[in-house]
C-alpha cells in the first residue's frame, strides 16, 4: 500500500485541479456564456447531463444513476490496478490521472445531476465539444495506459525498441 499513496496523491491532486476550476467557472459565468481567450480557446459554461461527446444528454435523467454507477465501478477498478501494480510508473500514472478524472467528474454528478464543462477549443468553424480538467485527465490517462502496453513486458523488461 505505501507503495501507492504517490499515484492516489496524483489523483487526489487532480480532483483538486479540477474542483478548484469548476467553481471558479461556475463563480465567473452564466451557463451558456462564453469568452473568447485567443483564436481558438473559449472559456464557456456548459452543464453535460451525459457522458463523453454528451452522449445520453437528452435522456430523462435516468443516465445520472447509470454514469455513476459506472464512475464508482471504474475507481474501484482502477484503484485495484494500482494497487497491484504500483512501481509500473507509466501505467499509474495514466491509472491515476483516469482515477482522479473519474472522481472529479462523479462529485459533479452526485452535486448537481450533470458536468461542468468550460473549455471550449475551435478552429475553422469547427468545435470540439466543450470539457474540463477531470476529462483531460481521463483521456491523458488512457493515452499513458495504453503507450504503456505497447513498451512493457510480462518479465519486466521493456518491449523491444523502446
Amino acid at each position: 500500500m505505501p507503495r501507492a499513496l504517490p499515484w492516489f496523491g496524483l489523483a487526489a491532486a487532480l480532483v483538486i485541479a479540477d474542483r478548484l476550476s469548476k467553481l471558479a467557472v461556475l463563480d465567473a459565468f452564466v451557463p451558456g456564456e462564453r469568452l473568447e481567450l485567443t483564436g481558438f480557446f473559449n472559456l464557456v459554461l456548459v452543464f453535460n447531463r451525459g457522458a463523453a461527446f454528451s452522449f445520453l444528454a437528452d435522456a430523462a435523467g435516468w443516465q445520472t444513476l447509470l454514469f455513476t454507477a459506472i464512475a464508482l465501478g471504474a475507481a474501484l477498478v482502477v484503484s485495484w490496478l494500482i494497487l497491484r501494480s504500483p512501481r509500473r510508473r507509466l501505467l499509474c500514472t495514466g491509472l491515476a490521472l483516469i482515477l482522479g478524472g473519474a472522481i472529479g467528474n462523479l462529485v459533479d454528478r452526485l452535486l448537481y445531476g450533470h458536468v461542468v464543462d468550460f473549455v471550449d477549443l475551435h478552429a475553422f468553424g469547427w468545435h470540439w465539444p466543450a470539457f474540463n480538467v477531470a476529462d483531460s485527465g481521463i483521456t491523458i490517462g488512457a493515452g499513458l495506459v495504453i503507450l504503456e502496453g505497447f513498451l512493457h513486458r510480462d518479465d519486466g523488461e521493456a518491449a523491444p525498441g523502446a
